[in-house]
């Protein structure tokens, strides 16, 4: 299915900057009578299909969790079974999204206890695709948008910055990528309905939508009934008069 045809042939505004909570790969394994392990096994595939379907729409930024500050307290055979799965798939679909021109990023990585194999293969990602042009993806892996705040307030201070000066354009510039643009969308699988501390400043204005899938069974078809639903709303930032979605907020 293409966006022309889940918005039924009408031209409407792709959002800019689509985000995903990518939950469920537990429960998939559970109802399976599987380890944990073989549901974050089972979301690459997905991982890949929402990247291609994302990049087909038009979707300008696409941004996934991955990791969070607070899954660090899971189980240590679970996180370690993690890592290595995070970096077979950075290694393994690297020469795809460079040949995609998607410019990848990771946000976070800031835990020692993430392996320095890791890390490194991060960083050779990001300089492989840094150059690119097309679809921005940043995958946020030991992130905790608390944490981002926390920091850009300490960065404004040790820079200096008076209090009457600081206000949202000043403070935006000191989180970790400023030029990053605000989410207009976020999707979280599974049907929970929480923000689990991601991007925290950036999900201010998003649209929500929590579709009952599991990730690990979330496909391009759902990524696009959620773009069309997206584009049946009336974004108003507060205000009275709908703006166009997508479109920045003034």
């Amino acid at each position: 299915m293409t966006v022309e045809e889940a918005t039924g042939g009408s031209v409407r505004r792709v959002p800019r900057h689509v985000a995903c909570v990518m939950d469920g790969n537990g429960r998939w394994a559970a109802r399976r009578s599987l380890p944990r392990t073989s549901g974050h096994r089972a979301a690459e595939t997905t991982v890949i299909d929402v990247i291609e379907a994302a990049r087909t729409a038009g979707v300008e930024w696409l941004s996934l969790y991955a990791f969070s500050t607070e899954n660090w307290q899971r189980p240590s055979t679970e996180v370690d079974f993690l890592m290595r799965l995070v970096r077979r798939v950075v290694r393994k679909h690297a020469p795809l999204l460079h040949a995609r021109g998607i410019r990848c990023r990771f946000l976070g990585v800031a835990d020692p206890r993430i392996p320095p194999a890791l890390t490194r293969d991060f960083a050779d990602l990001m300089t492989l695709t840094g150059e690119n042009r097309g679809m921005t993806l940043t995958v946020a892996f030991d992130h905790g948008g608390r944490r981002d705040i926390v920091a850009a307030a300490r960065s404004l201070i040790r820079s200096g910055v008076p209090a009457e000066a600081v206000d949202e354009r000043s403070f935006a510039a000191h989180l970790p990528f400023p030029d990053t643009p605000d989410v207009d969308l976020v999707i979280r699988t599974s049907g929970e309905q929480r923000i689990s501390n991601f991007m925290l400043w950036q999900v201010a204005y998003a649209e929500w939508m929590f579709p009952p899938v599991l990730w690990p069974d979330f496909r391009a078809p759902h990524f696009l009934e959620c773009l069309h639903t997206y584009q049946q709303r009336d974004r108003r930032f507060g205000g009275v008069t709908p703006n166009a979605n997508g479109e920045r907020r003034p």
